[in-house]
């Protein structure tokens, strides 16, 4: 069974600095159909303009993948690190018992594209730990390259939940295939370009929800980007 939920069904906030689309209730946003997909909290698509950027705030008891589609986003934190993300890199955070950072564009001139994730950890109170690794457009080219797992297995980020992620590039015509365990569902989330799931066709921004199938398969129309997650 697939449920997709359209990009432009998302909530939509515009700041001026920050254009920000909400595939799941998420601030002001609230939307009782869409509090999440299983352990899936939060996808948000994020533009954020030149030099400007969510100031020093706290989270706590969250997994955070931070994925940048294009740009740079410059990241401090409470735990002493400070880092650029730019594409093809995955930060993992969690948050645990309480951490503080701040997200700003690294640009003076160019909008920095990103989607931050929320998924929900396996406990409460865990010691706040962070993460960051690099996954070349080789390793995601066509086919689907794991980039963050509950045993951070194939030099995966690890997250402390019973989740795959991964993420692909694929070229027109190109086609991947995901097994999805019993009882376990997945989530698509396209990033740009226009996939075929099924009879269904999904674009930039769309995502889907599936579940009851033991086979995925992703049908590329075009250069596109997409990432799945496999989750208890």
């Amino acid at each position: 069974m697939i449920e997709i939920r359209r990009a432009d069904e998302r909530g939509h906030a515009d700041h001026g600095w920050l254009d920000t689309r909400h595939t799941f209730s998420f601030a002001q946003y609230h939307e009782p159909r869409y509090m999440g997909f299983r352990t899936l909290r939060v996808i948000n698509e994020d533009r954020v303009q030149p030099n400007r950027g969510f100031g020093t705030h706290a989270h706590r008891d969250m997994e955070i993948l931070t994925y940048v589609v294009d740009g740079g986003l410059e990241h401090r934190d409470s735990m002493n690190n400070g880092s650029v993300i730019r594409p093809g890199d995955v930060q993992r955070m969690s948050a645990g018992t309480g951490v503080t950072h701040s997200e700003i564009n690294a640009s003076l001139e160019e909008v920095v594209h990103l989607l931050q994730i929320w998924i929900l950890p396996d406990r409460r109170g865990i010691e706040p730990s962070y993460e960051q690794k690099h996954f070349t457009q080789s390793q995601r080219r066509d086919r689907l390259r794991l980039v963050a797992s509950g045993d951070g297995r194939d030099g995966s980020v690890r997250i402390h939940q019973d989740a795959d992620v991964s993420a692909a590039l694929l070229a027109d015509g190109a086609r991947v295939h995901h097994a999805l365990a019993p009882q376990r569902g997945a989530w698509i989330q396209v990033v740009r370009g226009e996939i075929a799931l099924g009879d269904e066709t999904l674009h930039a921004g769309d995502g889907a929800a599936i579940v009851a199938t033991d086979d995925i398969e992703l049908a590329s129309h075009g250069d596109s980007e997409v990432l799945l997650f496999d989750l208890a």
